[in-house]
């Protein structure tokens, strides 16, 4: 999962070298939000941050002016800094928008030359596999991990690094609804017998009709994952 955490991948040692110390403190803080070490609503103060980290004030003000631009927290005037609490509209908004991504993806990727979609096909077949074991686990958060990758999956095939830039942006905006659906194994079968039909549209692409139908697939599978989380399905 780390896409999530960064945009720096393996092989970027030059680019960390030529980062700045407040960039390396906002990855740090980003870090702690998305596993919850920092929870919607608590308070982000300056002066913990500079103890815990061992840094001026400086890079942690330029992390926080950051985050805030990302939407991950929220500055209060006289109060303080805090990590975002989303509303039932903002979440509602954003699982619209990553449905649009997510089919966008999908319809890509049924597009894809043989080669390049048999082999999404098959790093997709594995983690549904992984997503059965780790319900059979009763492992939710190994399950949330794996569901994250077979989306990301989509994402990274269809190769286009605005995309990508979004959809990183808007999975870290959700991240901070602890996403709550996923913590019921019925729910968990039910998300991954989705999947299962998603891969099984996407073997299956031949025509244009084919990549819009599973781009459907995709952008009602992302749907119902709010519905489900706010109990309207």
């Amino acid at each position: 999962m780390e896409w999530l955490f960064n945009e720096v991948g393996e092989g970027d040692f030059a680019e960390i070298k030529n980062t700045s110390l407040g960039k390396l403190v906002r990855d740090q803080l980003l870090s702690q939000i998305l596993a919850g070490v920092f929870v919607p609503g608590q308070a982000l103060r300056e002066s913990e941050l500079v103890d815990q980290l061992k840094v001026s004030r400086v890079p942690v003000r330029e992390a926080l002016r950051e985050l805030e631009s990302s939407g991950l927290v929220v500055s209060r005037k006289h109060s303080g800094v805090y990590v975002r609490e989303l509303s039932d509209t903002e979440v509602r908004d954003l699982y619209d928008f990553r449905a649009l991504l997510d089919s966008h993806a999908g319809r890509v990727a049924s597009q894809l030359p043989s080669e390049s979609r048999h082999k999404l096909i098959e790093a997709l077949e594995a983690s549904t596999a992984a997503m059965d074991e780790a319900n059979e686990a009763e492992n939710s958060q190994a399950y949330y991990r794996e569901n994250l990758h077979f989306h990301w999956l989509f994402i990274e095939y269809a190769g286009n690094k605005e995309i990508a830039k979004a959809y990183r942006e808007v999975i870290q905006k959700l991240h901070l609804s602890r996403l709550k659906n996923l913590s019921t194994a019925a729910y968990r079968q039910r998300s991954n017998a989705e999947h299962k039909q998603i891969v099984r549209a996407l073997h299956d692409s031949k025509t244009l009709a084919h990549a819009n139908y599973c781009a459907e697939l995709l952008d009602h599978h992302v749907i119902n994952a709010h519905d489900r989380l706010h109990g309207l399905e």
